[in-house]
């Protein structure tokens, strides 16, 4: 098991990045949350990780905290939710906003989320209830917002919302929503901008 990871951030483009450690390239996926608190390319950066095997692929999954990790741990338990489904959950919300949902059973909140039906909501509501409440959430994150700007920023961050699972077209509708001053931002806040106005509706 590899359970947390220290290296060079070679590429990052939601939900994959690329880190080099002494040598060897690992690539990694990681929550939304995860990339805002990324350091700029050519940094070093430090994750915690959970490592999946199967029999076509050997993945490895990349946290800022471990309570992220955690929270990742315990949602890929839950019947129906699998590492991509637990990735857009908490692209979509922290774990803190989480825990919150759960002990407020926030159905409404949980289904504006990418992937998640009602009936999902409602599995994670019950089957998680109990769960968050033994936890002590950490606040461990590290790491800086990169910088990027301008057009390519758009982009980037239209791709990350397509790959948590939006249509091309609600991605682009989504991000052309997000006022004048979120655009002048870098991906990471352009696509928390997008995600706070599609939960708010």
């Amino acid at each position: 098991m590899i359970g947390r990871i220290r290296g060079i951030l070679l590429e990052k483009q939601a939900p994959h990045l690329l880190l080099d450690v002494q040598g060897v390239g690992y690539e990694i996926q990681a929550s939304l949350t995860t990339f805002f608190e990324l350091p700029d390319i050519d940094q070093p950066a430090t994750l915690h990780t959970h490592f999946v095997v199967r029999e076509d692929a050997q993945l490895l999954y990349g946290f800022s905290s471990l309570s992220e990790r955690q929270l990742f741990r315990e949602l890929i338990k839950v019947n129906g939710v699998g590492p991509k489904m637990a990735l857009a959950i908490l692209s979509g919300m922290n774990a803190a906003e989480f825990v919150n949902c759960v002990k407020s059973k926030d159905i409404a909140t949980l289904v504006r989320l990418p992937g998640v039906g009602k009936k999902t909501a409602e599995r994670l509501v019950v089957e998680m209830h109990d769960r968050v409440e033994k936890w002590a959430l950490a606040s461990d994150s590290t790491g800086a917002v990169s910088s990027e700007q301008g057009s390519s920023a758009v982009q980037e961050a239209e791709s990350a919302l397509i790959s948590l699972g939006y249509k091309e077209p609600e991605a682009a509708k989504m991000i052309a929503a997000v006022s004048v001053d979120n655009k002048e931002g870098s991906s990471a806040e352009l696509i928390r901008a997008a995600l706070k106005n599609k939960a708010a509706k």
